[in-house]
This record gives C-alpha cells, sequence and structure tokens, in this order.
C-alpha cells in the first residue's frame, strides 16, 4: 500500500486534479525517480505514483501536486520537517523538489493496509486497537518532541504494513496543526478502531461513517456502540474526545496505551498464534523505550499487531476488493491497497443492529402496589417516540412518594442474545435508575415481581442519577435474554409539582 493521502472532508469539496502536462509512466522525475505506476488521485488534488529509486533500487511512493511554488508551500514545509526525524512508526520522507510547474515528495513505499479499510470489515478488539493507538500516539510523541504537529492523524494515514508496522503517513505543516488536535486525533483513531465509526463532529468530518449519537446529538461510548470494551479503555477513548476535558501530551499518552498491553494479555498472545508473517519486534521495542511499561509492554503490542495482520490479510482483504471504488471517475484500482478515501461511506461490518420486540414481551415490574398504566406498556417499544408510557404521579418525594422502592421495564428478547446498548428515550428527563439482566422470566405478580427484582444483578456501570433525555446503557457482558430498565427515582413535573416519569421508547442494540 502507497499512503495516499486522503485528507478531512471540507466545505470547499475536492479540487480538479490538474493534467496537462502531468507525467507519463517511465518517466524518471530528477534522473532518479522512475514513476512505475499511478495509483490514483487524492482529495487535495494531487497524483500519486508508485515509483522506483534507479540510483538505489528502492521502492517509493511520489507524490505530485500541480502547480508547485506557492500552492506547494505547505506539502513541501510538511515533507522537510518531517524528513528530520526517523521512528519506526513514521514513514520515511527521501526528497522533496519545487519545479516551479510542479512540485513533488518522494518517501517510503508503505506495503500494507490503511485502517480505513480494515475496520470497513469490522470493528477490531481492544488489544489490537491499543496495538495500533500506541503505535501512532509514539510517533506522535516524536513529532511533538522537535515542536512539530502531525495535523493529519486519520484512518487513512494510519498503516498497517505486511511485515507488522503500524506506519503514520503525510504531516501536514499548517496553522490548524497543533499538539491537541492531533491528541484529539488519537482518541478518534481509538474509537475508529474499537467501533468501526469515525466521531465528525469531534474529529473533523471523513468518509468513515459517523460515530454512533443518540438523539440529543451525543457521540455513545464505545462500550455502548459494541460489547466487550474493557470500560478502562472506554473511559480513556471517551475523555480524549470530550472538548471540556484537558488533553494529556503525547509521551503521557504513550505510556498510558503501553500499560494497556498488560490488561488482556492472554488475548494479545492468542492474537498472533494463527500464523502470518513474523513481526520483527525491535521497532517496537525500540520506540517503547520511553513509555511504561518499557519492552514487555511494547513487545505485548507487537504481538497484537501480528494478530492484526493475520486478520487484515485474510479474505477480502487480501484481494482486490479492498483496493479503491472503481466506480469513482478518475480513480484505478492498483495493484496495491492505497489510503485514499472510497467514496461511498458504508456502515462497518459486525455493527450493532436495532432489535425489534414484541409489545406483549414487555410488561412492567412493581414489587409494591399497582403496576402503574400497564396498559400503554407496548408503546415502549413501538419505534413511535410521540407514544409514551408513565408512570402515576406521585406526591411529597421523588422515591415513588415513599410508597415503593422502584418500578421497572421488563423486556423478552425472544432469546439469549449479545447486547450491545439499552437506550432509554425520557419525555421527562430526570429520574435515576439502572439496568438488570437475569436468567429466567419469574413471572407476572407482586410476589414474582419482588423476586425478580432481587434476582436480576445490576449490569456494572448502568446507575444513573438525573438521567437526561436519551440514556444510553451499555449491555451486559454475557448474552442475555431478560432485561429489565428499573427506575428509583422520579423527575418532579413543573405543572403538577408531583413525581412522574414517561417514556417515548427504550430502544434495543444487538450484535
Amino acid at each position: 500500500m502507497a499512503e495516499l493521502d486522503e485528507g478531512l472532508e471540507t466545505a470547499g469539496g475536492i479540487p480538479q486534479v490538474l493534467t496537462f502536462g502531468t507525467p507519463s509512466v517511465g518517466e524518471i522525475l530528477a534522473e532518479r525517480y522512475r514513476l512505475e505506476d499511478h495509483i490514483g488521485n487524492d482529495s487535495l488534488g494531487r497524483r500519486l505514483y508508485r515509483g522506483i529509486d534507479v540510483i538505489l533500487r528502492r521502492p517509493v511512493a511520489v507524490v505530485l501536486r500541480y502547480p508547485g511554488g506557492e500552492s506547494a508551500k505547505e506539502m513541501l514545509g510538511a515533507a522537510v520537517a518531517a524528513s528530520r526525524i526517523v521512528h519506526p512508526h513514521l514513514v520515511g520522507v527521501y526528497d522533496a523538489i519545487d519545479e516551479g510547474t510542479r512540485a513533488y515528495v518522494v518517501r517510503e513505499w508503505v506495503d500494507g493496509i490503511a485502517l480505513r479499510e480494515i475496520v470497513a470489515q469490522g470493528p477490531l478488539d481492544a488489544g489490537r486497537s491499543v496495538a495500533i493507538a500506541w503505535a501512532v500516539t509514539d510517533a506522535v510523541a516524536s513529532l511533538h518532541g522537535t515542536g512539530m504537529a502531525h495535523g493529519n492523524v486519520h484512518p487513512g494515514t494510519v498503516l498497517v504494513a505486511h511485515d507488522g508496522r503500524v506506519v503514520l503517513t503525510d504531516a501536514r505543516a499548517d496553522d490548524l496543526a497543533t499538539p491537541e488536535t492531533d491528541i484529539r486525533a488519537i482518541g478518534a483513531v481509538l474509537y475508529c478502531a474499537l467501533t468501526g465509526y469515525w466521531p465528525h463532529r469531534e474529529a473533523g468530518t471523513y468518509s468513515v461513517p459517523d460515530g454512533v449519537r443518540d438523539n440529543s446529538g451525543a457521540l455513545a461510548a464505545p462500550r455502548q456502540v459494541r460489547a466487550g470494551v474493557p470500560t478502562h479503555l472506554d473511559s480513556l477513548v471517551t475523555d480524549l474526545l470530550n472538548p471540556d476535558l484537558p488533553l494529556p501530551s503525547a509521551e503521557s499518552l504513550a505510556g498510558e496505551l503501553a500499560s494497556f498491553g498488560q490488561f488482556e494479555d492472554g488475548d494479545l498472545a492468542d492474537a498472533g498464534s494463527g500464523g502470518g508473517e513474523q513481526l520483527d519486534f525491535e521497532a517496537f521495542d525500540s520506540a517503547s523505550q520511553s513509555t511504561a511499561p518499557p519492552k514487555p509492554a511494547g513487545r505485548k503490542l507487537a504481538v497484537g499487531v501480528v494478530g492484526l495482520l493475520v486478520l487484515a490479510l485474510a479474505g477480502t482483504l487480501a484481494a482486490a476488493k479492498v483496493l479503491g471504488d472503481p466506480t469513482v471517475p478518475g480513480e484505478t484500482t492498483p495493484s496495491a491497497t492505497t489510503s485514499g478515501a472510497p467514496q461511498q461511506a458504508k456502515p462497518p461490518a459486525g455493527q450493532p443492529t436495532v432489535l425489534t420486540i414484541d409489545g406483549s414481551k414487555v410488561r412492567i415490574v412493581s414489587p409494591k402496589g399497582d403496576q402503574d398504566n400497564a396498559k400503554d406498556v407496548a408503546k415502549l417499544v413501538d419505534g413511535n417516540q410521540a407514544t409514551t408510557w408513565s408512570t402515576d404521579r406521585y406526591s411529597g418525594k421523588a422515591n415513588f412518594g415513599g410508597l415503593k422502592d422502584g418500578m421497572g421495564v421488563w423486556i423478552d428478547l425472544g432469546e439469549a442474545k449479545k447486547v450491545v446498548s439499552v437506550q432509554v428515550d425520557l419525555a421527562t428527563p430526570g429520574a435515576s435508575g439502572e439496568l438488570r439482566t437475569g436468567t429466567a422470566d419469574l413471572g407476572s405478580g407482586t410476589a414474582q415481581d419482588q423476586q425478580t427484582v432481587e434476582q436480576y444483578k445490576v449490569v456494572e456501570g448502568t446507575t444513573k442519577d438525573g438521567m437526561g433525555p436519551n440514556t444510553l446503557y451499555a449491555g451486559p457482558a454475557e448474552p442475555t435474554r431478560y432485561l429489565l430498565v428499573w427506575i428509583t427515582k422520579l423527575p418532579k413535573e413543573n405543572s403538577s409539582g408531583k413525581y412522574r416519569v414517561s417514556i417515548a421508547e427504550i430502544t434495543v442494540r444487538v450484535q
């Protein structure tokens, strides 16, 4: 794969590619770089070629821009700055030439797969996601150490080479490139690897589908999008994408990600046991010397990348289907995949789907007192936000007037399923509650409802006070058939001064 940059999308659209006077395959530039194959054009109007350095006899990538001069200043400046840094996870820059009518950058040819193409086949597990993010962060830390920001971190510039390296390409030396935008983008890369989505609002519009959001537009946390994301990793990603929180330095973040190399040691080891090319650990070990823990964490991360390559190079990823979008005018299907943008953004494989729930499979659970408005319970899963179920109105106290400890909505999924998330849309926000799960239908009635509440277990991390209009609960770790959305406190109605909650819809997403 060559690093055909796609860049983040802008309101100005894709510039027209100038073709008059462009070189032909076989031409030698600067009496040294022979153009072997036109790979494609990027969103900035540049042309990418696979070439050969006829002096050193090594493959190179040649990126040409028309015209040169002032319009190529940013491209050449970034290349010159990047050429001063030698790092195992940064693409090597060999030359930068301005001929006036055209300018071009010559850099390392990376044979591998862009992260964008990898996640199009499905999101990655935690170990592989951390391995990629750690390598990118370590590369960015080396740039920041020289006073330079990368400014172009996204799934098209993060490559996994066939020799096991994770390589970051195509730095941008413009005014918008800052250490802060780099760190935020790394959080977005980690989000993308874990979920298959890219958070547009937080990290810039991109061809990968936008992150999952609730009705208020808030970005769902990774473990709300897919099951199995460790809580502490989920928290790190959420914090990195939160504009209200301070960002760590790249060096600190690299150290923190390196420590995650130990949290699923068995999984990381298993990831590399499926065969594939032997990975040289030297690059990871040398790069990880500045992180904590040092070499052991780097080695574990490297093993994770071996497994990633086994996954990425299998099936369609090893075939021409991932090598571009032949339906896009002016693009060709190259002999090696590029990091250019596919023009059609497709949801990644293996993503959660909304489960259709029969209204007869939903009931109200109330260990004490009446099952408020049980006749309306089917409205909770009818797909219509305009229809609601409400509790009765209670006076004096938010805990159902002190008459009961809580009331819940019980849901039968029909069979055990891997629940990714449960979204509760409140017509009257401010309630407190949690998500519970059980192994059996204990029946309906006061005694049976009491047993349900006692035997169903709270899903870790789902207890919430002051729930907003749209609350996303992460699903349980194990497949389950029965769910209980349990409400413990009610919000106060402004009109009546009494306590009541109205729920417009409950949405269950499964894998």
